[in-house]
């Protein structure tokens, strides 16, 4: 992000919530870095600086502002705001690349040098990759201090450090205090919930539209593992040896969602909030995407009809793709009918299945590897088609983490036999997290365009049109789809 210092003074005179995470503003007299919305009074123009980043505030030698809290943010719309490849970088921070093979790792998996990407890091977010992901993990850990009632060591080590002495080391430095003492500051005890349950604030950036969001997982629901209602989402997970379930509630008016799960989750909270950030789409910014695609007047009253519209993602990328491949030319329901009978035949039963219907964890890559899919009704080229997806993952040649480019992934995922472009475009918008993709085959998206909604645009004009929508296809290709349900609703 450019940093225009009279803009971002102005915004935090106004205190604009539009601004909250897009900057940070430092302040040289107190050695504190806040939000655009602090409540604090606002300090002298003199006296401030304006970080694209919390990472480079922190790299600066600024802290944290206890009152304003950064890491309660929305969030740096970062991979609206840098470079493709800087995005990119973030995603497989977040994935756990650079904790496992460091920097030279994480600028090999974007097939570019450790040089180039530490100055792209520096260019666009004013931190190198290791203290964004420090900060990362900083802001977790103040979170869980400030919303959990998990002892210290726990909150350590689920916010990705490896000692107990490296977070009290880096805590201190970066808050001026030890993490007890912080958790001697907050307000409340009244609202966390016990050891036995954890409830997690995910701030999310207005509008957001949960009714279109969750009707489309509703409809999508896998039977066994997901349960959708109108104030909730709810799902069976595994991660790592923890088995069970979450929950997730959207709390509009306070603009966050809240995520639910049991105490035997507590050392991968970081993981398990990463994905539902992903499931949900929470890290986007709709305003700034709304006003891109209304600038094509066709759409323009679509994206004024839903302004908060998501790009549903992943809990698991090989859960998504073995759905799409059961979804095509088939209707969605009959795509969950059969999702249901793969889980319920090759799923693994929960220990303890809930009250809620949800017993099934979805099957693992290596339990459909040689499975003989056609018993439960399946066609042999469909059934051909998954097990060979389940070989290529099982055995390390195809992950779900993120690519150094979309057509990067097309081409790994179109390699494989029975995946075509439409459904790699598919899985590319909802595992891979690919802001761009557009299955522009689909018949629904070729239908939804044309006046009357009955008439299909040829798939090469539909791309052409889609050209001037870029970089931000898949959202564009959500309006359409809501539009195509719409007018076949009626």
């Amino acid at each position: 992000m450019k940093i225009e210092p009279t803009l971002c003074y102005k915004a935090v005179q106004s205190r604009d919530p539009r601004f909250d995470g897009r900057f940070f503003t430092a302040v040289l007299t107190t050695g504190v870095y806040c939000r655009p919305v602090c409540p604090a009074v606002t300090p002298r123009p003199e006296n401030v600086r304006f970080y694209p980043s919390a990472a480079a505030a922190q790299e600066a030698g600024f802290r944290p502002c206890l009152r304003c809290r950064p890491e309660a943010s929305p969030g740096t719309p970062e991979w609206q705001e840098t470079t493709s490849l800087v995005t990119r970088g973030l995603r497989l921070i977040s994935e756990g690349v650079l904790d496992k093979a460091g920097v030279d790792g994480l600028a090999g998996s974007l097939n570019i040098g450790a040089r180039h990407l530490r100055r792209l890091f520096a260019r666009n977010l004013g931190a190198p990759p290791v203290a964004v992901a420090q900060t990362r993990r900083l802001d977790f850990a103040r979170r869980l201090i400030d919303e959990t009632s998990l002892p210290v060591t726990e909150i350590a080590f689920s916010a990705g450090f490896s000692s107990l002495r490296r977070f009290n080391d880096a805590f201190l430095r970066t808050y001026g205090r030890p993490p007890s003492a912080m958790r001697r500051l907050r307000a409340s005890t009244a609202d966390i919930p016990n050891f036995s349950s954890l409830g997690l604030k995910l701030y999310y950036r207005p509008p957001f539209d949960w009714f279109s969001l969750s009707r489309f997982l509703r409809d999508r629901a896998i039977p066994g593992v997901e349960l959708v209602g109108e104030g909730y989402y709810r799902r069976t997970v595994r991660v790592r040896e923890a088995v069970g379930v979450i929950e997730i509630r959207p709390v509009l008016a306070e603009r966050h969602v809240l995520l639910l799960v049991s105490a035997q989750f507590s050392k991968d909270l970081l993981i398990i909030t990463d994905r539902v950030r992903d499931l949900l789409d929470l890290r986007s910014d709709p305003l700034t995407i709304g006003a891109h695609l209304s600038s094509d007047p066709w759409l323009s009253p679509l994206v004024l009809a839903n302004p908060g519209l998501r790009v549903p993602g992943a809990w698991d990328g090989f859960e998504i793709a073995v759905r799409a491949i059961l979804g095509q030319q088939v209707s969605v329901k009959a795509a969950s009918t059969m999702a249901g009978r793969l889980v319920q035949a090759y799923g693994e039963q929960l220990p303890q299945p809930g009250e809620t219907g949800l017993t099934s964890l979805f099957p693992s890559p290596d339990r459909l590897c040689e499975a003989d899919l056609t018993e439960i009704g399946m066609t042999r080229q469909r059934a051909r088609s998954i097990r060979e997806l389940a070989r290529a993952v099982n055995d390390g040649e195809l992950s779900f983490t993120t690519s150094s480019s979309l057509e990067g992934a097309i081409e790994r995922l179109t390699a494989l036999p029975g995946i075509g472009a439409w459904t790699a475009h598919y899985i590319a918008m909802r595992a891979l997290r690919e802001p761009d993709a557009f299955p522009a085959g689909d018949l629904g998206l070729r239908r939804a365009i044309s006046a009357d909604g009955k008439s299909a645009w040829s798939e090469k004009d539909l791309i052409e049109r889609s050209q001037t929508w870029r970089p931000w296809r898949a959202y564009a290709a959500m309006h359409l789809w809501n539009r195509y349900g719409a007018l076949h609703a009626k």
